[in-house]
């Protein structure tokens, strides 16, 4: 596979250290020792420290199977990434591989190459940490990601790519000696004069990666309207919502609208969506989403959704807020301290940043159980990896609310709840937790990449309601 002696690796995500210690706290605690013991368990949490680090093995495609038949997608986006292959050094590779998933029906693999024994040039281009994330994930690197060149960088310039970890290059510095990883080489598309020399916002590709430290391909232009990529556990959230033609559906933290196009789009896009959002800009990028998806049935507001329910019955409202128990279905994935977002090499977040969310999600979760129809489906969901935002909320959530219960859910293909909440172990079994963690291994390829991807993911959290 490769040779630590020839490639820097990052080991795993740097945190703060009292960010560490509690996570450490979390995956530590005495229900989890109890059951797998102090050292499986500080294995366990060493494990997802680092694969937390490094990108899944695979990319997730949703593909658009309201417009098309998946055979048919699966068919066109392998046309499409030929000839991005003839195009690029890589002609002479063997043609991507693109497998659907075997459980669910709108959802395309591919399998990611790496890490890859990637020799550093002399020349480095350094790149923010959100922009060196994208490059892991196949992407190239645009113009605004870029913080600091070579003196006299030119087009066709062969470069190094590396990512400012935490964010203290100063914008338009010719060299870095701080805090940085690789990841991977390229051929600038710019000179530097263009990138940093111009009173307006520098657009498109600045670097074409060629040597990626993780192959993936570039989903740049490609399919638009019929290749969506979206991480497997957030597609798995609009199959467990099980939204159904004609009802009414909440989405209440909507932005940038993947998963409430999603919804659209198994509903048959007969019904309404109802997407909120509180910042002005995310509301257009939900709108363009859903009008490239050709899909109808989307309105979104901006609006806070802590105050989605008005304090008086009254008529049915076309916009917020609503009266209340107006929904069949709402789906509530909560702003959180994204702590299973991969890859992320880096978090410069204080613990006190990471507690602030709890508070923030029950008031939206108030609202979300107000909105509801009495039979009504409640999804609440978080791409983070602690307890306080997870099963503690959903332990919080049935001992305020006697009128929820939980409900199985499918597809269930993640773990169970982490012990450490003091839920029953039925609850825990109910619940969707994805743990990459308990199987993530960077060199395992024998096992097929169809089995690989259920385990093989963000770190993400489902839990689902019923309104009695």
């Amino acid at each position: 596979m490769f040779n630590p002696e020839e490639m820097p690796i990052f080991p795993s995500i740097s945190l703060k250290p009292e960010v560490t210690e509690y996570l450490k706290s979390i995956f530590l605690n005495k229900e989890v020792l109890a059951v797998v013991g102090q050292q499986e368990a500080e294995h366990r949490f060493q494990k997802l420290l680092t694969c937390l680090s490094h990108p899944p093995s695979y990319t997730c495609v949703r593909a658009s199977t309201h417009l098309a038949p998946l055979e048919e997608i699966r068919h066109k986006l392998q046309e499409e990434l030929k000839k991005q292959q003839m195009g690029s050094s890589s002609a002479e590779e063997a043609p991507i591989q693109i497998l659907p998933h075997p459980r669910i029906a709108d959802v395309l693999l591919l399998p990611v190459e790496g890490p890859r024994p990637v020799k550093q040039l002399g020349s480095e281009v350094l790149v923010g940490a959100q922009c060196g994330s994208a490059v892991l994930r196949g992407a190239h690197v645009f113009a605004p990601g870029i913080i600091a060149s070579p003196k006299h960088m030119k087009v066709g310039d062969k470069v190094s790519v590396f990512s400012d970890l935490e964010g203290r290059c100063t914008r338009g510095a010719t060299s870095f000696q701080g805090n940085k990883v690789f990841v991977g080489n390229g051929v600038a598309e710019m000179d530097r004069s263009s990138i940093f020399c111009t009173d307006e916002p520098t657009r498109g590709v600045g670097v074409r990666m060629v040597e990626p430290l993780y192959r993936s391909p570039s989903f740049d232009g490609v399919l638009p309207d019929l290749a969506f990529l979206q991480n497997l556990p957030s597609v798995v959230v609009g199959h467990v919502l099980g939204p159904q033609p004609g009802e009414r559906i909440l989405d209440m933290c909507a932005a940038p609208g993947g998963k409430t196009c999603h919804i659209a789009a198994l509903m048959g896009d007969q019904g309404a969506v109802v997407a909120l959002d509180r910042i002005r800009n995310k509301i257009d990028h939900i709108f363009q989403n859903a009008q490239m998806l050709h899909l109808q049935s989307i309105k979104a507001y901006c609006f806070n959704s802590t105050q989605a329910v008005s304090s008086e019955p009254a008529q049915e409202s076309e916009g917020p807020p609503f009266p209340p128990e107006s929904f069949d279905r709402v789906l509530l994935d909560a702003p959180c301290s994204g702590l299973g977002q991969r890859p992320n090499m880096a978090s410069t977040w204080s613990l006190k940043e990471i507690c602030s969310y709890p508070p923030l999600q029950r008031k939206l979760f108030q609202a979300a159980v107000r909105s509801l129809k009495k039979g009504g489906i409640l999804v609440y969901s978080t791409c983070t990896v602690t307890l306080a935002e997870n099963e503690e909320q959903v332990a919080w959530a049935l001992n305020t609310f006697p009128c929820l219960t939980l409900q199985p859910q499918d597809p269930h293909i993640g773990s169970e709840g982490m012990l450490g909440a003091g839920l029953s172990p039925e609850q825990l079994r109910l619940l969707q937790r994805f743990s990459p963690e308990l199987s993530w291994d960077p060199t395992e390829t024998s096992i097929p990449l169809s089995c690989r991807a259920d385990k093989d993911t963000i770190g993400f959290f489902i839990a689902k309601f019923m309104k009695n």
